[in-house]
């Protein structure tokens, strides 16, 4: 053997050390829209049996939360391992890349190390975000309709030439097979990339975004078929909390773009059960797909050897405190599923502890053996995984517009200020007794709001 093909051959040997040739595959799947209303976190009139098999096999977070109730902003948020602010992962609409040009994102992370990375679906809002942390372009599926009910698709294109805005109906159940909306093709996308990727000599780190249950909720009609309409059910608190700040209430305005929707003023009864439903619909057809990904996993023998993440991007409101969509600072907006399954952790484990969704950056590099970057703010939770005891953090914020709220074991605190910062309104639920956030109590728990002002001022991030 010669010096130069010596050095050549230690070299090698050296990359496969630093980048670790053993190191796990990651199957990386964000739902939007998907709040924790799941048989796994006990709501069993939800049908969701493949998200429920990968929490028995992974460790599910009963309480995790988002940094910012919007899909740009929170991936944004996740996706560069720092907190938002009033001026930085704003709105639907953030780029990662401009809000945090200097960050090293979490894809990029994964590829500077050895990682194959493909997305697949939606993870950054933009297709094009951070395109440099991906080995091959961003992929969407494209020219798939929205609707498949002629009528349907005929008033929705007859809306949108009125501006793009308006939409068709805020619902479908189309008598189709999967692959009839653009979630199938993803996943039919996702299970030919994952046997690609298998045959790789470097680990890959596939992320795969699905669309639904975001609206419009449509599904294939035998997910529709999976719940008795009469017997869904609207929240029984379909009001105003008492003494809630007028802030804390939006209009629902992404759900009035739809048509047989009021521009404003409540949906009728009928309207919320069909909306109701129709989310529904939406969860158990995304948790299907999820379950062929998860078969394919098995097909591959690759399941032992990975780790699999699944995570909302934010809550979501059925019509609790007369609210649709995400866009406020309540329990329901602000809470998110997260399930992880890694080699050598123990499976069917639940975890109670506060987590904030830029706790998966580190997480993830912990678990797979990457460094940690120095400017990540959330903090890796992997040893919580290993050991339920183990010493973790006491709150976890997030922010939307002029609200700023932390969520404690006991508590969910808002506070609103203007633009100059001033404060002009709180609000405080004691979940101990109220759960559900129907009595703001902040003019009676006086102290706890005053300590929980505090607490956030030195926790939420810095413009």
């Amino acid at each position: 053997m010669t010096i130069r093909l010596l050095i050549t051959v230690l070299l090698l040997a050296s990359m496969n050390s630093a980048f670790g040739a053993d190191r796990p595959n990651v199957l990386f799947i964000a739902v939007d829209d998907l709040r924790p209303e799941l048989a796994c976190y006990g709501k069993k009139h939800v049908h969701s049996p493949n998200i429920d098999r990968l929490a028995a096999s992974g460790v599910l977070f009963e309480r995790a939360y988002c940094m910012v109730p919007t899909c740009g902003a929170s991936r944004a948020s996740l996706m560069t391992g720092i907190r938002p602010t009033r001026n930085r992962f704003v709105n639907y609409l953030t780029s990662a890349q401009k809000d945090a040009p200097d960050i090293t994102t979490f894809n990029t992370q994964f590829r500077k190390n050895g990682y194959y990375t493909v997305s697949l679906g939606k993870i950054f809002h933009h297709p094009t975000d951070n395109a440099k942390g991906w080995s091959e372009p961003a992929w969407r599926p494209k020219g798939i309709p929205w609707y498949r009910q002629p009528e349907n698709a005929e008033l929705h294109e007859k809306r949108q030439k009125q501006g793009s805005r308006k939409r068709g109906p805020a619902w479908e159940s189309a008598d189709v097979p999967d692959n009839a909306y653009a979630d199938g093709v993803l996943a039919e996308r996702a299970m030919t990339d994952l046997e690609r990727l298998s045959e790789k000599d470097e680990p890959f780190f596939l992320a795969v975004g699905f669309f639904k249950p975001h609206l419009p909720f449509i599904a294939p009609k035998k997910y529709w078929d999976l719940y008795d309409h009469d017997k869904v059910e609207i929240p029984a608190n379909y009001h105003v909390p008492k003494d809630a700040p007028k802030e804390s209430i939006h209009s629902s305005g992404e759900l009035r773009a739809y048509a047989g929707i009021p521009a404003k003023g409540p949906v009728s009864d009928e309207s919320a059960r069909n909306l109701i439903h129709g989310y529904y619909a939406c969860v158990s057809y995304t948790d299907a797909l999820i379950g062929k990904l998860l078969n394919e996993l098995d097909r591959l023998k690759l399941t032992d050897d990975a780790i699999v993440v699944l995570w909302g991007d934010h809550g979501w409101n059925l019509g609790e405190h007369t609210l649709w969509c995400k866009h406020s600072c309540y329990e329901t907006s602000m809470k998110i599923p997260l399930i992880v399954r890694a080699p050598r952790i123990k499976g069917g484990q639940r975890r109670s502890g506060l987590i904030e969704s830029i706790d998966l950056y580190p997480s993830l590099c912990e678990l797979a053996g990457l460094p940690l970057p120095d400017h990540l703010q959330g903090q890796s939770f992997a040893t919580l995984m290993k050991d339920a005891d183990a010493e973790w953090k006491s709150a976890a914020v997030g922010r939307f517009q002029n609200g700023d709220t932390i969520r404690t074991d006991a508590f969910r605190f808002t506070e609103y200020t203007d633009k100059k910062g001033k404060r002009t309104s709180q609000m405080l639920y004691d979940h101990t007794a109220d759960p559900h956030e129907n009595v703001n109590v902040v003019k009676v728990e006086t102290e706890s709001a005053k300590e929980l002002a505090g607490k956030l001022s030195d926790l939420k991030g810095r413009d």
